[in-house]
Parts: C-alpha cells; structure tokens; sequence
C-alpha cells in the first residue's frame, strides 16, 4: 500500500509540473510562436496521458509515508521534474541534444544557473519565460508547493519538506506545516511581485523584470540577456537586485518572524548575525580594495547566496576583492532560504566546535557544549555537519576527477564541480557564467546534473540510497 502511496502521489506531482507550462504556453501563443505551442502542449499532454490512469486508478489509497518514503519520493520527484522540464526544450529544438535539454533543465530547478545555451536573446520569450520559471519554482521548492496546496498529506508533509531541505536548523513557524508551506510561499510570491515593481520603475520592461525577480528569488542567476544586469548600467537596478538577493538568502522563517516583529528571535539567532556580519565585512574589504560600493556588495551577495548574478563590471575587481568572493563560494546563504552551498549555520557550528577543541586541550576533564541562539546545541548537530561538510568536499574531489577526465584542465575541473555542487553557477575567475558546458562530453554533463540535484537537496536525499542500511 505505501508503495501505491508513493506512486500516486509521485505521478499527482508530475501532473502538477506539468500543467505549470500554462504560464509559458500563454506566451507562446500571444507571441504566436508556433514550435513553443507544439512543444509545451505535448509535454502537458504525455505528463496528464501518464498521470491521469494511475490517479484514477489510486484515489482511494491514503497518502501515508515514513521519513524513509519521504526520501525517495522527494528525489524521484525531483528527477521527474527535471527530465519533464527538459521536453520543451527538447521538442521546440531549441537544445537538439537530450543531453543537453536534462542538463538546461536541472540546473534552472536547482537554481544553479549554469547553461548550454550560447545565445540567450535568440531563444523564444516563453522558453526564456520557462527557463526563470523552473528557478523560481525550485527556489522555495516544488515540494513545498505541493505541501502547501495538498492538506491531506498531513503529518508526512513534514517528511517531505525535512527530506527536500535537510538542513541542521529545521523548524515549524506555525503547528500545521500545511500553514508553513503556504506562509513560506505567500512570503516568496510578494517578495517576487515587490521585486517586479521595483525593477520596473527602475526602469526595465515587465517582462525583464519578472525574468529577474524570479531568478533573484531563487538566487538562481538566470537573466533574459546575453549581459546580464550590464545591458541597463544602471546602480539602481543594481542595488535593488542585492538587497533582494540578501532577503533571499536569508533564513525565511526568521524573516517570518521580523513580519511578525519578533525582533528577539531574529537578533538571538547565531546564523542570522553571521550571515549580515559576512555581507558587511566582506563588502567592506571589497570596497576599500576596489573603491566602489555597488559593485562590491553586488558581487559579495551574489556569490554568498549563490545567486551567480552578474553586471559586467568584473574588470573593476582587484585580486583582493576576487580572493574574498573566491572564498566566499565555500559559505553559501542561511538554512531555511533559497540560497545553495554548505550555508552559514554550518560553519558556525564548525567554528563553534572548534573552540571547544581548543579548550579541551587546556581543560582536558572540562565539558563544552555548542551554543546556537543562545541555547545549548546537541551534539548530534556537531556530528551531522562533520559529515556534511566531508561529504560535500568528498564530492568535489570525485566530480573534479570525472571531470578532468575529459580532457580540462585541474583548476578549471575544480571550479565546475565546485560552482554545480553549490548551486552558484559562476566561473570564480573571471566572475561570468562558464561558456564551455555545451562542449563537455555527454557522460560528464549527466554526472554535473546528478551533483546539482544532491547539492539542492544538500546530499543526504541524494546519497541515503547508497547507504546499505535504507534498502534494509
């Protein structure tokens, strides 16, 4: 019965993925683009043609699933969103290769940002429209959504958010994580709207300004133009694109909090001052090395939250600015946000243990205990992101080494496995989205896609299927 749980709704999920091409379909036909019509009402037709048979024939088996279940579905779900987001692309032509099309497609859900796609502005508006879209809406998370709009999950939603973002600050904002996931959304819907605004008294079109609020959001990194932010000059769009991507990097149960002004909860938090305390700190040593302010905290927040935004001013970057941004790739955003990489929360807690070590070289007998938000921390906290933290760099190494074995170079194989682990989606050394995935080797692309999944879902969903103990 779980197994026909899990398949229902597995494939309630794919029918929803699907019928999500409606927005981009809606353009295609306004702009009459003929082969974008073709191609998003095929993949809606084959995901309702799969779907609607196991939906009809399962409506009557309760949802009910263990953490465990929890795991699989999540990772299935994501995989099937991606190869069914990877159709349009692949039946318009637009990407010829399925290869290519998967890879597009995984790395727009995973808000990663990298791309096989040379020549942005020759695509149609509602490819380019899908493209931010599939950011935006693996942003917050797609299960999360599903949470969100599906109250019968009940208490197996909580599973499926903890198995979709399993970080070592989990909480509830609300006793219902039906009402989570909905709060967490309203949040992230007007937060993308206000951007919108913004960027249109700014000065861009509607179009454009949807296109980046929705990959700022998603600190995704997509843009609708060859040049990113560079094709308007303009230090205001600039300014409002870094502050929105600092909100969305930012832990947004905490930002839940500052809604509701509970400001003590937001001032108590270890992560939280962290996090503020990197951007500034960072941003300042930028700033003094480069002498200007926009750029610098642009650049810092879109590396933190690994945004992978650019605005085409890297030549005014001095090597101590690149230094702190390099660095800076190996921290990521708050838990709770929708920002990639190991997260500040992490490092914090290493910092913390650190310390501690430290002491019990002078205090042998002594107990230390880490304190986050003012509280004492367990110690499985301490262990957890010990093994995060060697796994996460254990991946690296091996991605490296496949990588290098198509023939790049070890500083370039390096950067590609670190930029798709942490979801950022830029070259560290020149600062601009990489340009040389379309010429990787088929068997190297399919393993950065796996890695941009298990790093948006912060490895454990994806690797717990190599423990032998879950198949047990």
């Amino acid at each position: 019965m779980k197994k026909r749980a899990i398949v229902r709704l597995l494939f309630l999920l794919i029918l929803f993925y699907a019928l999500t091409m409606i927005f981009p379909l809606a353009i295609a036909l306004y702009q009459s683009e003929t082969e974008m019509t073709r191609a998003f009402c095929i993949t809606i037709a084959i995901a309702a043609a799969a779907a609607l048979p196991i939906l009809l024939t399962t409506r009557k088996i309760a949802i009910r699933f263990s953490a465990r279940e929890g795991f699989m579905l999540v990772f299935l779900a994501w995989t099937a969103a991606c190869f069914i987001g990877a159709l349009p692309y692949f039946i318009s032509r637009a990407i010829p290769g399925f290869t290519d099309a998967v890879f597009e497609s995984v790395s727009g859900f995973t808000t990663t940002g990298t791309s096989v796609i040379t020549n942005l502005e020759t695509l149609p508006l509602s490819l380019i429209f899908w493209r931010a879209e599939t950011q935006w809406l693996g942003g917050m998370g797609m299960v999360v959504l599903t949470v969100a709009l599906i109250p019968f999950l009940g208490a197996g939603g909580f599973q499926l958010i903890k198995a979709e973002a399993p970080g070592p600050d989990q909480e509830r904002i609300t006793p219902k994580i039906t009402e989570t996931a909905k709060i967490l959304w309203i949040i992230y819907i007007s937060l993308t709207a206000l951007e919108a605004v913004l960027l249109c008294i700014a000065g861009m079109d509607l179009f454009d300004a949807i296109i980046h609020a929705f990959s700022t959001m998603a600190t995704g990194g997509y843009s609708s133009r060859n040049e990113g932010l560079a094709f308007w000059s303009s230090p205001v769009i600039m300014w409002i694109v870094t502050i929105f991507m600092i909100i969305a990097g930012f832990n947004f149960a905490l930002l839940f909090r500052l809604i509701q002004r509970k400001w003590k909860d937001v001032w108590h938090s270890s992560e939280a001052r962290t996090y503020f305390s990197i951007i500034i700190v960072s941003s300042i040593i930028a700033a003094v090395s480069t002498g200007s302010i926009t750029n610098s905290f642009f650049y810092t927040t879109s590396i933190l939250t690994t945004t992978g935004m650019t605005a085409g001013s890297q030549s005014l970057l001095t090597p101590l600015a690149r230094a702190v941004l390099f660095l800076l790739m190996f921290i990521g955003g708050c838990s709770g946000s929708t920002a990639g990489g190991i997260k500040v929360i992490r490092h914090v807690v290493l910092f913390k243990q650190t310390g501690n070590e430290l002491k019990k070289i002078l205090y042998p007998r002594g107990v230390f205990s880490v304190r986050l938000n003012n509280k004492v921390g367990r110690k499985d906290v301490v262990y957890g992101v010990a093994g995060f933290v060697f796994l996460y760099f254990a991946l690296i190494g091996i991605a490296s080494l496949v990588i290098a074995g198509s023939g790049m170079d070890h500083i370039t194989s390096f950067s590609v496995a670190l930029i798709s682990l942490g979801n950022i989606g830029l070259d560290p050394a020149s600062l601009e989205p990489f340009a040389i995935f379309e010429s990787l080797p088929g068997y190297v692309k399919w393993t950065l896609s796996f890695i941009m999944i298990a790093g948006r879902l912060e490895l454990w969903t994806a690797f717990v299927f190599f423990s032998r103990e879950y198949w047990r």
